[in-house]
C-alpha cells in the first residue's frame, strides 16, 4: 500500500497540471489514468485537431487560392492519410513530454481505473485486473467528460461517428453531415471542406457558434457560404439512420421537415461530465443532475479532502480552464497563496477558418445587465499584415462600460485571432481600459494593430478608418 498527500484521478490538462503544481509545493503526489497521459486533449482532441487544421489550411490555399498567389498544378494530389499520421506524431510527442514531466517531478503514475472507496482511499484496477489500494490525504477528481449522444442515436464508428473516430480516420468521407455548430463542428467542417468534402452543418440554435456574440456567428456564416460549406440553423435533428451507402438524417425547422443524406454523420452536440461511477455518490459528494461534481471557488467539494477540477465540474469545458483550476486546486491543498478564477472572463478559442476568439460578456449580455455599453470595433480589411496574408475577413469588437471604461468582454473573428486574445484578457484582469491599450505602441505591420485600433475606437477616435 502506498500513501500520498494528493492523488489526482485523471491525467488530462487539468489533472497532470494539478499533479505537477502539487509536487512543486512539496506534496507527495500520484496520478491515476485509465487510458492516456495528456487525456483527450493531447491524444484525440485539441492538439491533433490543430495539426489537421494546419494541413487543411495548406490544402485550401493550394486548391482555392493557387491562382491568386501564383501557384499552379497540373495534377494536385492531397493525401489526407499523411495529414492524420502527422497529427498522431505531434500528439505522441506531447504525450511523451507529459510522461517526462511526471518523472521530473517525482509523481507516481498508476495506469488503471480508479474507484474512490473512502475519503482517504483510492483503489486502482490495472488493465490485467489487478487491484492496488492507495492511501492519501486529498483526492482530486479530474475525470473529464464524454460525448453527449441522445438516446436512439447509434454511434457505429463508421457511418455515424463522434470526434474520436473522426479525428483518427485516415480516409475522408465524400460527404458528411455535422450535427452541432460549436467548436468541434465548425473545426471539422473547416478541415473536411478544405479537402473537398461536401459538408452540411445542422444546428438547433439560430446561428453558427451559438454561444459566441451574435455578430460573430453571422460573420462566420458569411465566410462558410463563400467556402461552400452548407449549414442549416434553427434546425432540429429528429433522427439518424444508417443506410447501405451512408446515413440519412431527418431534420425539422420552421420551414418543415426534410431528410438529408451523406456518406457519414458527425455527432458534435456537446459533452457530459464523467462524475458518476467513481464512488463519489456513496461518500456524499454532491453531483448535479448532469453528473458534474459541484465545487466551490477553492475547487473543494462538500466533502473535506475531496476536490474536483476540469470538465467533470462543468464550469467551463476548456482545456486551459482545467489547467488553471488544477493550479488553484493544488495551491489551496498546500495552503499556498492563490487566486479565485472568474470563469466568465476565461478566454475561448475556436480554430475554424476564420478563427474565433472571445471572453467576457457579449454586447447583448452587457446591455441586459444594465451597463451603458460602448463598443470599439475595427476590421482586418485595412490592416497591412492581414492584406499581406490575404486574410482580411473579420474584425475585433471590444465591449466596454461607457461610464468607467471597464472592459466587459471582447469578440474577435479573423486571422490568428486566438493568438491576439491574451493581450485583451490580461488588460481586463489588470483593470486596464481601452485608452491604455490604445496608448500601448503596437509593432507595425502586425495583426495586433487591429486591437489597438479597436481600443482607439472604444475611446472615440480610431485612426485608420
Amino acid at each position: 500500500m502506498s500513501e500520498y498527500d494528493v492523488i489526482v484521478i485523471g491525467a488530462g490538462p487539468g489533472g497532470y497540471v494539478c499533479a505537477i503544481r502539487a509536487a512543486q509545493l512539496g506534496l507527495k503526489t500520484a496520478i491515476v489514468e485509465k487510458q492516456w497521459l495528456g487525456g483527450v486533449c493531447l491524444n484525440v482532441g485539441c492538439i491533433p485537431s490543430k495539426s489537421l487544421l494546419k494541413n487543411a489550411e495548406v490544402a485550401h490555399t493550394l486548391r482555392e487560392r493557387g491562382k491568386e498567389l501564383g501557384f499552379s498544378f497540373e495534377n494536385l494530389t492531397l493525401d489526407y492519410g499523411v495529414a492524420v499520421k502527422r497529427s498522431r506524431q505531434v500528439s505522441d510527442r506531447l504525450v511523451k513530454g507529459v510522461g517526462f514531466l511526471m518523472k521530473k517531478n517525482a509523481i507516481d503514475v498508476h495506469m488503471g481505473t480508479a474507484k474512490v472507496t473512502g475519503r482517504n482511499a483510492v483503489v486502482v484496477t490495472d488493465p490485467d485486473g489487478n487491484q492496488n489500494e492507495l492511501k492519501t490525504k486529498n483526492i482530486v477528481v479530474a475525470t473529464g467528460a464524454s460525448v453527449a449522444v441522445p438516446s436512439g442515436w447509434q454511434i457505429d464508428g463508421e457511418k455515424v461517428v463522434t470526434y474520436l473516430e473522426a479525428i483518427l480516420q485516415e480516409k475522408l468521407p465524400k460527404s458528411v453531415i455535422i450535427i452541432g455548430a460549436g467548436a468541434i463542428g465548425v473545426e471539422f467542417a473547416t478541415v473536411w471542406n478544405s479537402y473537398g468534402v461536401n459538408v452540411t452543418i445542422v444546428e438547433m440554435l439560430p446561428r453558427l457558434v451559438p454561444l459566441e456574440d451574435e455578430e460573430v456567428g453571422e460573420e462566420l456564416g458569411k465566410s462558410f457560404k463563400k467556402r461552400k460549406i452548407n449549414f442549416l440553423v434553427g434546425t432540429r435533428v429528429q433522427g439518424i439512420a444508417a443506410t447501405e451507402s451512408g446515413v440519412q438524417v431527418k431534420v425539422a425547422s420552421e420551414h418543415g421537415e426534410q431528410v438529408l443524406e451523406a456518406e457519414q454523420a458527425l455527432v458534435a452536440i456537446g459533452f457530459r461530465p464523467n462524475g458518476g461511477g467513481l464512488g463519489l455518490e456513496e461518500l456524499g459528494v454532491k453531483l448535479s443532475e448532469r453528473g458534474a461534481v459541484e465545487i466551490d471557488e477553492r475547487m473543494a467539494t462538500n466533502i473535506p479532502g475531496i476536490w474536483a477540477i476540469g470538465d467533470v465540474t462543468a464550469k467551463l469545458m476548456l482545456a486551459h480552464v482545467g489547467s488553471a483550476q488544477g493550479v488553484v486546486c493544488a495551491e489551496n491543498i498546500a495552503g499556498a497563496d492563490t487566486i479565485t478564477l472568474n470563469y466568465e472572463m476565461m478566454p475561448r478559442a475556436t480554430y475554424c477558418q476564420p478563427q474565433v476568439a472571445s471572453f467576457g460578456m457579449t454586447e447583448s449580455q452587457a446591455k441586459e445587465r444594465g451597463y451603458e455599453v460602448k463598443v470599439g470595433r475595427f476590421p482586418f480589411q485595412p490592416n497591412g499584415k492581414a492584406l499581406g496574408m490575404g486574410e482580411t475577413t473579420g474584425w475585433v469588437k471590444i465591449i466596454t462600460d461607457e461610464k468607467y471604461g471597464e472592459i466587459l468582454g471582447a469578440h474577435l473573428i479573423g486571422p490568428e485571432v486566438t493568438e491576439l486574445l491574451p493581450e485583451l484578457t490580461l488588460a481586463q484582469m489588470m483593470e486596464l481600459t481601452p485608452a491604455e491599450i490604445a496608448r500601448n505602441v503596437h509593432a507595425h505591420p502586425t495583426l495586433s494593430e487591429v486591437l489597438m485600433e479597436a481600443a482607439h475606437g472604444a475611446s472615440g477616435h480610431p485612426i485608420h478608418i
